[in-house]
């Protein structure tokens, strides 16, 4: 006897990754040999390596997860639903070192390797971890002949900066914006994440010759002879220019710590007062290219930097369950400028070329994804607030963060 396990409702090998919200998976028997009746009783379980992803499981859209779970399935090919998610705090460090296995009685009928792919403090990845992140950067960059151009294009005129900063819309767009990179990144090596740096925490190991690079005094950033970001090209100029104005063995000084980040308020209205301190703050502790707006993504530390400040949106939506659209605390009501308001589509990715909007829209859409369909090829602001699935299931976006366990 035989059963197929379908990840994300899918066979594809690219789809056997999940974050700590539930992913919607199938069991079908596929060769119902030495069965019975017209029922199988199938034993779910979850088996990890050695320091690798764990994983939990239940049979319906609600309730308690558990190690493992019970189905009967048809012998007939029908399939039967179940949720697959990973365990919080037991997040995968490597594609496949956790797998789901599907007993009859003693046998073994199917199994399939999984990863718990999750965004992770950069200063906490393992070497192997590390160098797959920037090898998967490096080649997206490709010598400045890659896609990544389209990410720093996006980030460039007074016309595109607008749509992304000054207004409601700020953290939204941004979500969307890493998203699309991280996507891309992943089709380049399907294990990686976008980590990120937190800003209030020293992170040595960050800018070393192994990462992103140490500085030199007039910001030049030099990386080991091993590390491909020292081929890193961006609008037709080779090299990355960066200069701490703080210690890069401390955290930069004066800006708001997490804990004060999240105590700013209850309501989205206050909350993205954060577009100014911490995340202004932090993109000002340097001299360099990120330190301005139309420059800041031509430096990768760019979109660590903006991993951290989505993380911080992150833990400030569950700590004040502020992931409804309809709830009026969960966004900024009222008028705001086009692109900013939860029902707008957002720039580029809706294509939009006509003023107020840029002139150009770099990328195409949204990068696909086949482990969810959300937020679509043409996000809207109000598709990047749920981004666990906790008010809608299906608005699931496929990525989680380390330290911030299911709503």
């Amino acid at each position: 006897m035989n059963v197929e396990l379908q990840i994300n409702n899918s066979v594809n090998a690219n789809a056997r990754f999940i974050t700590w919200a539930p992913s919607p998976c199938r069991v079908r028997v596929t060769n119902p040999t030495g069965a019975a009746g017209p029922t199988v009783t199938v034993q779910l379980t979850g088996l990890s390596t050695a320091g690798g992803g764990a994983i939990m499981l239940r049979k319906s859209t609600t309730g308690a997860f558990s190690p493992s779970v019970t189905l009967q399935v048809p012998t007939n090919g029908s399939s039967v639903a179940f949720f697959v998610a990973g365990k919080f705090g037991k997040a995968s460090v490597s594609s496949g070192d956790v797998k789901l296995e599907a007993k009859v009685g003693t046998a073994i009928v199917g199994s399939v390797p999984l990863m718990v792919r999750i965004r992770k403090n950069a200063t906490k990845l393992t070497t192997a971890e590390r160098d797959r992140f920037i090898a998967a950067f490096a080649q997206l960059n490709n010598q400045g002949l890659g896609r990544f151009q389209d990410f720093r294009d996006m980030h460039r005129t007074q016309a595109s900066l607008n749509q992304a900063h000054g207004a409601a819309g700020f953290l939204a767009w941004h979500r969307a914006y890493l998203l699309d990179l991280e996507r891309e990144l992943q089709a380049i090596d399907s294990a990686v994440a976008l980590h990120y740096w937190r800003f209030d925490q020293a992170a040595p190991s960050l800018f070393s010759l192994d990462f992103l690079g140490t500085s030199d005094q007039v910001g030049t950033v030099s990386f080991s002879p091993s590390n491909p970001l020292r081929f890193w090209v961006i609008d037709g100029i080779p090299g990355i220019n960066r200069r701490p104005l703080f210690n890069p063995t401390q955290a930069p000084g004066g800006l708001r710590t997490e804990a004060q980040t999240l105590a700013i308020g209850s309501t989205y209205s206050q909350f993205r007062t954060m577009e100014g301190d911490p995340h202004g703050l932090a993109h000002t502790s340097f001299g360099g290219s990120i330190q301005t707006p139309s420059t800041a993504p031509k430096d990768p530390l760019f979109f660590l930097l903006h991993c951290n400040v989505d993380r911080l949106w992150a833990k400030w939506q569950r700590q004040n369950r502020r992931f409804d659209p309809a709830v009026a605390a969960s966004y900024q009501g009222g008028v705001n400028p086009l692109g900013h308001n939860l029902n707008d589509s957002m720039w580029p990715w809706n294509g939009a070329t006509t003023p107020p909007r840029p002139p150009i829209a770099p990328g195409g859409t949204l990068a696909p994804s086949p482990c969810t369909a959300a937020p679509g090829p043409q996000p809207l602001v109000r598709s990047c607030l749920d981004f666990q699935g906790s008010v809608a299931a299906a608005a699931r976006m496929g990525f989680d963060y380390d330290d911030t366990p299911l709503a």
